[in-house]
């Protein structure tokens, strides 16, 4: 065989095509679409999404290929070298408008009230390849609607079944549960069994339908989109921190879409990201600074308020004083905390409030895989973690693993929870027994082999009481198969207020909750369920005086302070936060500010002015960052709780839906069929052991408090544990290393 000239500015693996006359190189493979999508070249599309599989179902990116008697859809004719394609010759645009007919039939005229006018991809598309006059005088069919749950609306009359939807919740989501029923004309959109949407990123199908089919129930009939604002800003409800739109009319946030970041959420969003913004207008907004007289609750000007929090900071400094932050607190709202205890003389400061052992001192720490290289690994280990409900845009990721790499997922896990994956290998012990299940040979066999392999842990093995000596296993395995460790952070911003110095060199909370202090600041907490152990940390508030920075003027935030400073939630404030990466990210105010509430910075300046601290000399937002800078602290520890003992051992995990004050208040995220009532699970032996059955009531106990529950027997809990969901006032005084149950 003859040589063949290599054309030097052609990298391997490419080729040359022609599109519109234009010459591009291209990787071999591409298709058209997308070739022509990385020139700018455009090209009509409803089916095709870049970040779904191709169906070529819609037929409106034909284009004319020389030499091919026939027309070719873009989006699933790859390139060839040498190949010239005509998207706007006049043969092309025959092809795309009598699609585009076709596809407009059965439309209905309805854009005035449809949610979806004046962004719809169909209204745009329609203006440049429909004809002004329809052709067609039959009466356009009518698909009857069905309720798919509280967060997506349906008019499936208006569905052009370009399957998006079916592709997204099939491939991303992995919940199979939209699909094409019937045949031809009669081809419907819908879910076989009539129940509503399930997978928690459910919210995404209203983005990736190009009509009015399927849109967001939640802001529905609300407003137009060209009366709203967009601000950037952050999902602040995990340790992703997704990237998003605010979008905005008057003041008022109406609702939230993704904003592309292919190395955080990509273009997805999580519906607790989504739809939480409905929390914020709940009833028991802190509007206005709350002091407590003689037992009575009454509204003082902002003067009055500080003045009073400045009486009780002054009179108990020192390690008479605890300062307990949310771990979704700003790295401006740490840095000052930090400063405020600083200034007081007070080394207990604390946010890992849902941690329980802190006898290793330990952290958040940044992953040891950037988040967007963990969809590359071949072989993933899950310690301790309901990872679709604790970061569902990371279950996502490793599903894409599987399914693009075929990685290999095992789990370690005290539940055999329900993933959109398939394991390789799974041990289902209680949280007690993840050291010894690390050591499992075979487990270890499995992962060392790998050449890229990961290690999650998540809040089930962080938030143990023996979390430190899991901790410790799992670094002994990640060193021993050269696996990445991915420590989740517990808590939005933890390893932001961690680098803003937001630790204790004194009293961590545990000890400053078992060791009650004369005093405390409590920052963005609601008391009564953002501890782990909510009932000591009721007894040891209810003690002291309590100066309550809060969004919300709950009744527990009643109970125990004595002085409420309202401040603003994320959506409404200009903030910064740091994710799992280490990726220092910035959010823009969206919201108003709600009646007398100002922003947490601004609160706690004023404060410290009135105090005459160093630190806050500042007049502005800019000027505060200008004083950032990360701050080392000499970390406590203290000693860990044992576990051993009478009753089962406890899985504690946040429920979905009810991981802070703002998702809790979210109406249509409490509707979701993934928030379950408060319960115990536990599985069929255990339960007859106990003489316990399904749905009867169950009195159970520890040594902080008792609850009331109803009883779930799943085969899916380890031998010798309980499941609980925290986050619910049930199960609030549940909080220690083991409980026992026995029949109401």
């Amino acid at each position: 065989m003859s040589a063949q000239p290599v054309n030097p500015s052609v990298p391997p693996d490419h080729v040359t095509v022609e599109i519109d006359g234009q010459s591009l190189v291209v990787p071999k493979g591409s298709m058209i679409i997308q070739a022509a999508d990385k020139a700018g070249i455009p090209i009509p599309r409803f089916c095709y999404h870049e970040k779904l599989p191709i169906a070529a179902n819609c037929r409106m990116c034909l284009v004319d290929v020389e030499k091919s008697p026939k027309p070719a859809p873009a989006c699933a004719t790859p390139v060839m070298d040498g190949m010239k394609v005509a998207t706007r010759s006049e043969k092309a645009l025959k092809f795309q408008r009598s699609v585009m007919e076709f596809l407009l039939i059965n439309h209905p005229l309805d854009c005035p009230i449809c949610d979806q006018g004046g962004e719809c991809e169909l209204q745009d598309v329609s203006l440049g390849y429909g004809r002004s006059v329809s052709r067609f005088n039959e009466r356009k069919r009518v698909v009857p609607d069905e309720d798919i749950g509280p967060l997506v609306a349906t008019e499936m009359t208006r569905c052009i079944q370009c399957t998006r939807c079916v592709r997204f919740t099939a491939d991303v989501a992995g919940t199979y549960e939209l699909g094409g029923m019937y045949r031809g004309e009669n081809l419907q959109i819908g879910t076989y069994d009539g129940k509503p949407l399930t997978t928690e990123l459910s919210g995404n199908v209203v983005d990736v339908c190009p009509v009015g089919a399927l849109t967001n129930k939640v802001f529905q009939f609300r407003a137009r989109p060209w009366e709203l604002t967009a601000r950037e800003s952050l999902g602040y409800h995990d340790a992703m921190g997704s990237n998003l739109f605010l979008h905005v009319r008057r003041g008022e946030v109406l609702r939230a879409v993704p904003r592309d970041n292919e190395a955080v959420n990509e273009c997805w969003l999580s519906d607790r990201d989504r739809y939480s913004h409905q929390g914020l207008y709940s009833d028991d907004r802190a509007v206005k600074p709350l002091r407590k007289v003689n037992g009575e609750w009454k509204e003082v000007s902002w003067a009055e308020g500080l003045a009073a929090a400045k009486e009780i900071f002054a009179a108990n400094q020192g390690d008479d004083l605890g300062v307990l932050v949310h771990p979704s607190a700003s790295n401006e709202e740490g840095a000052l905390l930090a400063r405020l205890a600083s200034g007081l003389g007070t080394t207990n400061i604390d946010h890992r409030i849902n941690n329980r052992d802190f006898s290793d001192a330990a952290t958040a720490e940044v992953f040891g895989l950037p988040l967007a290289e963990i969809e590359g690994a071949d072989s993933i280990v899950v310690l301790g973690s309901n990872i679709r409900h604790e970061l569902p845009l990371l279950h996502a990721r490793l599903r894409k693993a599987q399914t693009t790499r075929n990685a290999k997922i095992h789990a370690v896990n005290p539940v055999d929870f329900d993933f959109a994956f398939k394991l390789a290998s799974k041990q289902i012990v209680a949280p007690s027994a993840f050291i010894d299940a690390l050591g499992n040979a075979d487990l270890r066999d499995a992962v060392k082999g790998a050449s890229n392999a990961v290690l999650i842990v998540g809040g089930i093995a962080e938030n143990h009481p023996q979390a430190a000596a899991i901790r410790a296993a799992a670094r002994d395995f990640a060193a021993a198969t050269g696996a990445k460790l991915c420590r989740i952070p517990q808590g939005a911003n933890a390893v932001g207020l961690t680098r803003a110095g937001v630790l204790p060199a004194g009293k961590d909370v545990n000890a400053m909750l078992a060791q009650p202090r004369k005093a405390y600041a409590i920052y963005g907490i609601e008391p009564g369920l953002d501890f782990a152990d909510a009932a000591a940390a009721r007894k040891a508030l209810a003690g002291a005086q309590v100066v309550a920075f809060s969004q919300f003027a709950c009744a527990s935030t009643r109970d125990v302070a004595d002085v409420i400073l309202p401040i603003g939630a994320l959506p409404e404030v200009d903030a910064t936060l740091t994710n799992l990466d280490g990726r220092e990210q910035s959010a823009r105010a969206g919201g108003k500010l709600p009646g007398e509430a100002r922003e947490g910075w601004r609160v706690l300046r004023a404060l410290g002015g009135e105090l005459s601290l160093a630190g806050f000399e500042f007049t502005d937002l800019a000027g505060l960052r200008a004083s950032l800078a990360p701050v080392s602290v000499n970390v406590s520890s203290s000693a860990a709780t044992p576990v051993a003992g009478e009753g089962l051992e406890v899985t504690s995990t946040a429920a979905i839906y009810r991981t802070d004050a703002v998702v809790r208040r979210a109406q249509a995220l409490q509707s979701h069929p993934l928030n379950n009532a408060p319960r115990i699970v536990l599985n069929a032996d255990d339960a007859a052991r106990l003489q316990l059955v399904e749905g009867q009531m169950a009195k159970v106990g520890t040594d902080a408090g008792r609850a009331t529950l109803p009883v779930v027997v799943d085969a899916r809990v380890a031998a010798g544990s309980v499941w609980i969901e925290s986050g619910h006032g049930a199960t609030a005084p549940l909080g220690a290393a083991r409980v026992t149950v026995v029949a109401a």
